[in-house]
């Protein structure tokens, strides 16, 4: 059975004193449920992520306590595409017609740390003190670049995008341009990526409305549809998010592998995308990725961010809404805020940063700790 988005609602992601995430959560699902017609009653299941709540399925006690199945979901840096994924599911099943993903989180200030084995990782990674994401990053786009002839220039143009685009976006948590020399010029946090190059753990939440495909014109005239949604994790020998050390005989990445997966269910290419939201952790992130995800090759990157092929008016506008870059990332609510972009943007209603060209194909991407990835491939 087909699945259609109708609604969809988001928290802007920032800094919110003395707000919960349940009640950034509950704010965001209220928006998406507005944008369907729908009413909470006629939810029949929910989804809900997040990497700090305990229980963020307890937010059906702010939206009402209506008795259906509430699920908590936490799958890294992928928790908002399983979230979306198993609401999808639960649909495509004939289990329910009408189902909501949600993702919510409230992180402290400063980079992800925590013990290792959390993770499932070495507990000596941490003894080292090398078990920090911005390490981590600054390692693994240092060996890119040296490997396929990135320049750090071409970093800066990423970041630089990417505020550009989060100043067009009313809701975006970053808002200021900053230029590349400013950007190459800022601190630098782990080489060659300095402080504007990386996104910030912040708060925030989205929500995903879904039906049944037959039933998706009761609530909206534009439906978007989920045309795959893949999920992989790392094989033996694929880099593993925050190792202290690169493997001697590498695998392709577990994006590459959810990349291929997802435009076979889809039955399309790369070449069909016509926008798209890539993890940007950090600026060489988004560099990578634009590669492991098909749309260009290794080292042409440099030729496509100096040709402008990634801005909102190029040939593949990527993270149109300034990504993680310009949004940061409350982790169970990110992969759902990629979501709600590429429905806008294949809804047009995405005013000073719409794509051109009446978009119909979007693809949003995640890649976390310690090696797993997700791609959603939606269209209209």
């Amino acid at each position: 059975m087909d699945v259609a988005i109708v609604g969809v609602g988001l928290h802007p992601f920032g800094r919110y004193e003395g707000k919960s995430a349940l009640q950034m959560g509950a704010d965001a699902v209220r928006e998406a449920l507005a944008d369907a017609g729908a009413d909470w009653r006629d939810v029949q299941c929910a989804f809900a992520g997040s990497m700090e709540i305990t229980n963020p399925e307890a937010i059906v006690g702010l939206l009402g306590l209506t008795g259906i199945p509430a699920h908590a979901v936490l799958n890294g840096c992928a928790t908002g595409n399983t979230s979306l994924t198993m609401a999808a599911q639960s649909i495509a099943s004939g289990e329910h017609d009408l189902a909501i993903a949600i993702g919510l989180d409230k992180h402290p200030r400063g980079a992800f740390a925590a013990d290792p084995s959390v993770s499932g990782l070495p507990g000596w990674y941490g003894e080292a003190g090398m078990f920090l994401t911005t390490h981590f990053f600054g390692m693994k786009i240092t060996r890119y670049m040296h490997d396929h002839g990135v320049s750090a220039a071409t970093l800066a143009k990423v970041a630089a995008k990417n505020f550009r685009n989060g100043a067009a976006n009313p809701r975006a948590w970053r808002r200021k341009p900053i230029s590349e020399a400013e950007i190459l010029g800022s601190t630098v946090v782990n080489h060659p990526l300095t402080q504007f190059m990386y996104c910030s753990p912040d708060e925030g939440a989205a929500a995903v409305l879904l039906c049944r495909a037959d039933q998706a014109h009761k609530y909206t005239d534009k439906p978007v549809y989920l045309r795959a949604s893949a999920l992989r994790s790392r094989r033996l020998g694929a880099f593993e998010l925050l190792s202290p050390s690169l493997p001697l005989e590498s695998v392709p990445s577990p994006t590459v592998d959810a990349s291929r997966a997802a435009y076979e269910q889809a039955g399309i290419g790369p070449e069909d995308v016509h926008v798209a939201q890539l993890q940007d952790t950090d600026a060489g992130s988004e560099v990578i990725h634009m590669a492991e995800n098909g749309f260009c090759k290794d080292g042409e990157q440099e030729v496509w961010l100096a040709e402008g092929r990634t801005e909102i008016g190029g040939l593949l506008p990527v993270n149109t809404d300034g990504g993680l870059i310009a949004n940061g990332e409350p982790v169970g609510a990110s992969g759902l805020r990629q979501i709600y972009e590429i429905v806008t943007q294949l809804r047009g209603r995405a005013g000073a940063r719409q794509v051109l060209g009446n978009p119909k194909v979007g693809y949003a991407h995640l890649y976390g700790a310690p090696g797993t990835a997700a791609v959603a491939i939606l269209s209209t």
